[in-house]
């Protein structure tokens, strides 16, 4: 094998074909993806560390397990994101926990009101941090994990076809009923 530093250049359609033939490639993926798909996940669910580390391995079992059946035309990282997404959902209904933590990090939350819904300043502080979260916790599933995906995962449309196999007329209704829910959801907290 190579050295590290140059995969680190290589595409994710070079790297599936090589660990097509190399098994021992596919880490390279892994290494890749671990990180943003362990915030992708944390930031969908309400899960603690050890169940995102848990789906997480599932989803890299799935995908080495079906890397034969992936098409190249398609984009690599929205094919991994979609089978995330769909392990962290089975996950969810699996466990059905009401009284879970949503995980996502104090940027994150300010990124989310910045970028989704330009609220005012206020909204931001810290000390309103609390209630943020709580907004953000009541929306359904299906809006929150279309406003992760644009907002803080930052996919375009064709990606977030690809994860959700959705049309686009319903993402970008979801994220807009999703934005107008979480104002409304704000502007009840305070």
């Amino acid at each position: 094998m190579e050295d590290q530093k140059d995969y680190t250049e290589k595409s994710d359609t070079e790297l599936v074909k090589m660990a097509r033939s190399n098994p021992e490639y596919f880490g390279f993926l892994m290494e890749r993806y671990n990180e943003k798909l362990t915030f992708f996940i944390r930031r969908i669910s309400f899960f603690q560390k050890e169940d995102i580390e848990d789906i997480l391995q599932e989803v890299f079992i799935k995908v080495y397990k079906n890397l034969n059946e992936y098409d190249d035309s398609l984009k690599f990282s929205s094919w991994i994101y979609r089978i995330t997404r769909n392990q962290t959902i089975d996950n969810i209904r699996k466990k059905s926990r009401h009284n879970q933590n949503l995980s996502l990090e104090e940027h994150d939350f300010e990124k989310f009101l910045k970028s989704s819904v330009n609220l005012e300043k206020k909204y931001a502080e810290k000390e309103t941090m609390e209630k943020t979260r709580e907004a953000i916790m009541t929306l359904p599933l299906k809006y929150r994990e279309v406003m992760v995906l644009k907002f803080l995962e930052e996919k375009n449309y064709d990606e977030m076809i690809d994860i959700l196999k959705k049309p686009k007329g319903t993402i970008a209704t979801l994220i807009s009923r999703g934005k107008t829910l979480l104002q409304e959801n704000l502007t009840n907290l305070y």
